[in-house]
């Protein structure tokens, strides 16, 4: 099935808003079920309350359970509330268990006890174990619908146990081996064993070297595992060695998002508003603490122009260049901040070290206020007559502001890093203000040091 393009995609929604409307199940049925998942899933979300009540008449639970998997927490919580008790639970064991996880935990379903009651035994036994786990770990994230293999098993007998249960797998590409104790012993592709002769043992054909991540590891790093790897899986263990599930590549992929979307807020300080669907009020609430905390930061900003009242009363000029000192080093500061931030969060500074990335912004840092020190005064030394002594004042505050930005950006998430904390709150907003704070007081100290020079 392959996916819709635009026009096609109109054509095909439209075709299935008449169906609906004309009741025509047979061919509602025909046109909706031979669309890539991705394509209904979205067909769905266009469709208004009446539409989406009919297509849950039209489509069963296990074939309506791909289109439920698909839609965001958000939209499954209002679709929730369409289906009835029997219909939801029919749904919920056609499911991934770690899809049905993340609903259940996610929206505090009041009856979710009596769902898992009314579930098929097995699965409910599996979202129950995955519900357990700490949230964003390995544990909560990861999947029960893997194979597993034993490693004294006959290649042709695999290859027997594949037809009936890889339907039921997330993905077959690799088989995880376990011994008579469960415990992982290795791994073998798909590949290995179709080409392998049909007597020989998987332990013959299997590797041993196999990359693995406890079920307590942050998923953060198992994310960043995968992508080092280039895996479409990694299999969790316990401590004891035990084989309890698998992280495949896509679960990697909402993680990702899921947590660049948590940085960008807390790089923004609107953490948990980044979502447009929430309403103005709500908004608001969420971002009030961070703007009043950096209001009086700003009070502080005043109190500094405050203290040096006197020498802005005798060159009232400088004022004019207030805006320009702040603004540039809060933005360079920023950019160091976005470099510590995404260093973090690669890993690329574990493994180059913390003093080699505050040495390069520091470096960055003083470059960059040689050549707007040269451009500045070079702009305030034609506009104002040749003043060379405002524009060498300008000129060496700009130089100090930014050679400090750019170290207190890099520094700043590095340290709170080290306290166990999301980097990222060392938003862009907080980053900009401390660094007003820190330019207006340098560009005001030299510019009282040079008063009798400037007078």
């Amino acid at each position: 099935m392959d996916k819709l393009n635009d026009k096609k995609r109109n054509q095909y929604k439209e075709h299935v808003v008449k169906y609906l409307v004309d009741r025509n199940l047979r061919a509602f049925r025909e046109t909706f079920l031979e669309l890539h998942p991705t394509d209904q899933v979205e067909l769905f979300e266009s469709m208004d309350h009446p539409q989406r009540k009919q297509v849950l008449l039209f489509l069963s639970p296990e074939e309506f359970s791909d289109v439920f998997q698909g839609l965001d927490i958000e939209e499954q919580s209002e679709v929730y509330h369409l289906l009835s008790f029997q219909y939801a639970v029919s749904m919920f064991n056609f499911m991934s268990a770690d899809d049905v996880a993340d609903f259940l935990a996610e929206i505090e379903v009041d009856n979710a006890d009596e769902i898992l009651d009314s579930m098929d035994q097995e699965e409910a036994k599996e979202v129950i174990e995955l519900m357990a786990y700490e949230p964003k770990t390995a544990g909560a994230i990861m999947t029960k619908e893997f194979i597993s293999v034993s490693i004294s098993s006959q290649a042709k007998e695999v290859i027997k146990e594949l037809r009936e249960t890889a339907p039921e797998a997330e993905t077959i590409y690799y088989l995880y081996v376990v011994d008579t104790n469960q415990k992982l012993a290795g791994v073998v592709s798909l590949r290995d064993l179709i080409i392998a002769e049909p007597d020989v043992t998987i332990e013959d054909i299997m590797s041993t070297q196999v990359v693995s991540v406890a079920e307590d590891a942050d998923q953060e790093d198992v994310a960043r595992l995968i992508g080092e790897y280039d895996f479409l899986a990694v299999p969790v263990v316990t401590p004891e060695g035990l084989l309890v599930g698998i992280i495949t590549v896509d679960d990697v992929i909402d993680v990702l998002e899921e947590e660049t979307t948590e940085d960008f807020g807390e790089f923004t300080a609107s953490k948990g508003t980044t979502d447009v669907s929430l309403t103005a009020f709500t908004a608001a609430k969420k971002r009030a603490p961070w703007i009043i905390l950096l209001m009086f930061f700003g009070l502080i900003t005043a109190n500094i122009i405050g203290q040096f009242e006197e020498t802005l009363e005798q060159i009232v000029l400088l004022a004019a260049f207030m805006p320009l000192i702040m603004g540039t080093a809060g933005n360079t500061g920023t950019q160091s901040l976005a470099v510590a931030v995404r260093g973090l969060a690669t890993g690329s500074i574990e493994k180059n070290g913390v003093w080699r990335i505050v040495k390069r912004e520091l470096g960055t840092g003083l470059m960059l206020g040689v050549v707007c020190m040269i451009v500045l005064m070079g702009i305030i030394t034609v506009f104002y007559e040749n003043n060379w002594i405002l524009a060498f004042i300008v000129g060496i505050s700009l130089f100090l502001a930014l050679s400090m930005a750019a170290v207190i950006g890099a520094i700043v998430p590095l340290i709170i890093n080290k306290f166990k904390i999301d980097p990222a709150v060392a938003s862009g907003p907080f980053i900009t203000t401390l660094n007003d704070i820190l330019g207006l007081l340098i560009y005001f100290s030299v510019a009282t040091m040079m008063l009798d020079n400037l007078v």
